[in-house]
């Protein structure tokens, strides 16, 4: 019998399994396709990575241990996986997002610059302020090679022993007694002591006992070509608007003349993950081409490619990490809203850290289910 299973090889998976297999356990890798691959939330070339958290400041230590882990794991593979660049966030006052910096930075003493609409200008002339809108920059910012920093993981961990199993779906497990749990898949029964749940968009089925009602959305992904002054060596930032009516846009620096753009949630609900439409929506294209237009210069001309990926939503936006409530044996970590990539080291290590019963090296306790009244 292994040690453990992970079951999804995705951003958190692939953390996991590599944390497990530097432990020295027996431990195998599952997935459906063959990571890192196009059917989740963890590709599109790169991912925003942001020390002040909006979202919540208790992410915060979370994302401190994130940025640890993600350094360690380029120099192991000597790659560059994460590229700072700072991050520009934009916003009306009495918004979500900026009283949320504002939160995040006084909580933990992050440095946050701020900009009126003369500064702005003069610091920024590749983006617009809107009327009544305040900025803020973090230099402590960037963005992440996605598929990279999934091959990474992967490649450490079969190094240090661990077997990946693509191509293969996993249809359902079963806690069978005290550290043994037997997981269904399309080559037959595998059975482990512990079992590690990552399955993306496919939790509302493999984490159905959690009963916490997950919503999975279709959300776009748009290239643009782009001017030297988007570009990152013309000093272009990632960047994030928050919009009076509540619409959340973002974006990353040019890279070979191409700016890549989407609109954070908002997307359409997706039924069955297998039938993801990934055909251009020309509404979409619309939506996202009036927001550049009205906020940031040099940027929106042809489009160079389109991509569609899939969040999984918790009622809260926030994610669900944590030990199964049915079975000590299982953990998890799902539902993470279309914001989990950055944090996909962290969750991992802390994930293997559950499973082996150890304690987390950053606090999860905030993400458990429990707060959905379990």
């Amino acid at each position: 019998m292994l040690d453990a299973l992970v079951v999804g090889a995705g951003g958190v998976g692939s953390a996991a399994l590599y944390h497990l297999a530097r432990r020295g356990l027996s431990v195998r890798g599952v997935d459906r396709f063959a990571p890192p691959h196009d059917w989740g939330s963890s590709h599109g070339d790169t991912r925003v990575i942001r020390l002040a958290y909006f979202e919540h400041p208790d992410y915060v230590p979370l994302l401190r241990r994130a940025y640890a882990l993600w350094e360690e794991l380029a120099q192991a593979t000597r790659q560059e996986l994460y590229v700072e660049c700072g991050a520009l966030q934009v916003g009306p006052p009495q918004g979500a997002l900026l009283p949320g910096l504002d939160k995040a930075a006084a909580e933990h003493d992050l440095v946050l610059e701020r900009f009126d609409a003369t500064s702005f200008a003069a610091r920024w002339p590749g983006f617009v302020l809107p009327e009544g809108a305040e900025a803020r920059f973090e230099q402590r910012a960037g963005f992440l090679r996605v598929e990279d920093c999934i091959a990474a993981h992967l490649q450490l961990a079969q190094a240090a022993g661990a077997e990946l199993v693509t191509d293969t779906v996993v249809s359902g497990w079963q806690r069978r007694g005290p550290d043994h749990v037997e997981v269904e898949t399309s080559a037959g029964i595998l059975a482990a002591r512990r079992l590690i749940v990552t399955p993306g968009a496919w939790a509302p089925g493999l984490l159905a006992g959690l009963k916490v009602p997950l919503r999975v959305t279709r959300q776009a992904l748009f290239w643009f070509e782009a001017e030297e002054l988007q570009a990152r060596a013309g000093g272009a930032p990632v960047y994030f608007y928050e919009l009076g009516d509540g619409r959340f846009y973002y974006g990353f620096p040019a890279e070979g003349g191409a700016a890549k753009a989407a609109r954070h949630y908002g997307g359409s609900e997706v039924a069955d993950p297998l039938a993801l439409d990934r055909e251009l929506r020309p509404a979409e294209e619309a939506d996202l081409r009036a927001f550049l237009s009205g906020h940031l210069r040099g940027v929106g001309g042809a489009r160079l490619r389109h991509a569609v990926c899939m969040y999984t939503n918790t009622p809260d936006e926030n994610f669900l990490v944590g030990r199964h409530p049915d079975a000590g044996e299982v953990v998890f970590a799902a539902g993470l809203s279309g914001h989990g990539f950055k944090f996909a080291s962290a969750l991992g290590e802390a994930l293997a850290a559950l499973a082996t019963d150890e304690e987390t090296p950053a606090s999860v306790a905030f993400l458990s289910p429990t707060r959905f009244g379990y």
